[in-house]
């Protein structure tokens, strides 16, 4: 992906925009404008610093881009979002440059688009349904529904502050909420806007979930978090931190003896997995989850101010091909190494990260080995790592996942010398809860059993995010946390 500056793509979207001021653009001529790249800075610029890497769209390029979108009247890019966002409807508004109003209608359904805007993968979801990206035959060229969605939202909190929802008469109800993460959040808002009192229990120091703790600075500057935590509490909703359920208090108590009418379970799966190889116990081996809080949440790579030491990275190997471990490779880059290394066992074509994610990773110099998959760490007489052992692969027929399943060849075995390996594999659910919790129904991952509304096998009790679905995005948290809400919600108003 060719980097451009900011200055020549508004330059560009002010040249289209005068060639048909005073037009009405037929449906083809709108599917024809070309789509508005994201203005960056420089890759060789940002490999040294933790700041957010894309800028946002101009004005004229926001206006470019919002009318491209035909208005189609089944609106098929709705269905494909998890909160139901009257897409077409922010569009429009956009375009006509009605930004309150644009970001009203966004908050109907959505109240965190500064961050959906920037970390969901709307390519999967809304974008991918989008009539223009099917015309041109090109899903990366459908309508740049998120960009346009962070647009309007940062205009919203550069004008106003963002905003405080309003809130009914008190209702006399009182839910805890566990965990801070997105579908917490929504949780949180949607009961708050119903006018029942709402206390979140967070286990860190700091509320915000996995967008505090699992996503880099530079994808989502951290300012934009506290602020939608500030408009929770604006709002009236009590934040307690350093409060982890199970050991601060158990989970039944909340209940039988805290008083609360209802409790929603939101608290993330940040239990990382390992790959159980020769070599895991090195010293120099770490999960990304461990590698990213250390630097996301207490600030490890500001070096005279952190709250914790991290290890300092020379050749680093990221095992995975996720957004987790873009995150890690990208932040070890900013920590100064010399060489990252991501090996993934399949292809390019079938890596579950963002596109976007992968091209601002190859432009920062991680270096991608695909068909290839770790067998053992290697270390030295003072068990530190030394390099990793690796299989190369080929695919094969595809497997549940719908991808084609990778097969090793035997004899291939090849070495990279390393000195920091970051394990992104994925993650299961912390245990502790359900440990604690007997009577509360868990599948065979350690995921929390729901039904269609989030109710669990407790009277009561609720769950959603990625407590239930295992590890999934900002976007579908937060439809999970919306579906809970509205639940516990009739349940309290019966």
């Amino acid at each position: 992906m060719s980097h451009q500056t900011p200055d020549r793509l508004h330059r560009q979207a002010l040249e289209i925009l005068a060639s048909i001021e005073g037009r009405t653009l037929s449906k083809k001529e709108r599917a024809q404008l070309p789509q508005q790249a994201m203005p960056a800075q420089d890759p060789l610029v940002r490999r040294a610093t933790m700041s957010e890497v894309t800028y946002g769209y101009s004005e004229e390029q926001a206006r470019v881009e919002a009318m491209r979108c035909l208005q189609c009247r089944n609106a098929p890019c709705i269905a494909g979002c998890p909160v139901r966002i009257d897409i077409p409807g922010f569009i429009q508004a956009i375009e006509e440059r009605r930004y309150q109003e644009s970001i009203g209608i966004i908050r109907e359904s959505s109240l965190l688009p500064a961050i959906c805007g920037r970390v969901c993968p709307q390519e999967n979801q809304c974008q991918a349904n989008c009539t223009v990206g099917k015309l041109l035959k090109d899903p990366f060229q459908s309508v740049s529904i998120g960009r346009l969605e962070r647009y309007v939202a940062d205009i919203d909190r550069r004008d106003s502050g963002g905003g405080v929802p309003s809130v009914k008469p008190e209702t006399g109800k009182r839910v805890a909420v566990i965990g801070s993460g997105p579908a917490s959040i929504t949780v949180a808002a949607d009961l708050r806007r119903e006018g029942h009192a709402v206390t979140v229990l967070e286990a860190f120091h700091r509320p915000g979930g996995v967008m505090i703790y699992g996503i880099p600075e530079f994808r989502l500057p951290k300012a934009i978090v506290d602020d939608e935590i500030d408009t929770l509490k604006r709002m009236g909703v009590e934040i307690k931190t350093n409060f982890l359920v199970g050991r601060t208090r158990k989970l039944q108590d909340l209940i039988e003896k805290d008083g609360y009418d209802a409790v929603f379970i939101g608290t993330g799966a940040g239990l990382p997995k390992f790959l159980g190889i020769e070599g895991e116990n090195l010293v120099g081996v770490f999960s990304a989850n461990e590698y990213l809080t250390r630097s996301n949440m207490m600030k490890a790579y500001d070096r005279s101010r952190a709250d914790t030491p991290i290890f300092q990275p020379r050749k680093v190997a990221v095992f995975g091909g996720g957004n987790v471990a873009m995150d890690a490779a990208r932040t070890a880059v900013r920590l100064g190494a010399e060489t990252v290394n991501v090996i993934y066992r399949r292809t390019r074509t079938e890596m579950p990260a963002r596109a976007e994610e992968v091209d601002h990773a190859e432009e920062e110099g991680v270096i991608f080995h695909f068909l290839r998959s770790p067998k053992r760490i290697l270390g030295d007489e003072q068990d530190r790592v030394i390099g990793i052992e690796c299989l190369s692969y080929e695919l094969g027929e595809p497997d549940e996942s719908g991808r084609r399943r990778p097969v090793a060849i035997p004899g291939s075995e090849s070495r990279i010398e390393v000195d920091t390996v970051l394990v992104s594999i994925g993650n299961d659910s912390n245990p502790l809860i359900t440990r604690t919790t007997p009577q509360l129904q868990a599948n065979k991952w350690g995921n929390i059993v729901t039904d269609e509304n989030g109710k669990t096998s407790m009277e009561r009790v609720y769950a959603g995010g990625d407590i239930v679905l295992g590890a999934a995005t900002v976007i579908l948290a937060m439809g999970e946390g919306r579906t809970a809400a509205a639940a516990i919600h009739a349940m309290l108003s019966r």
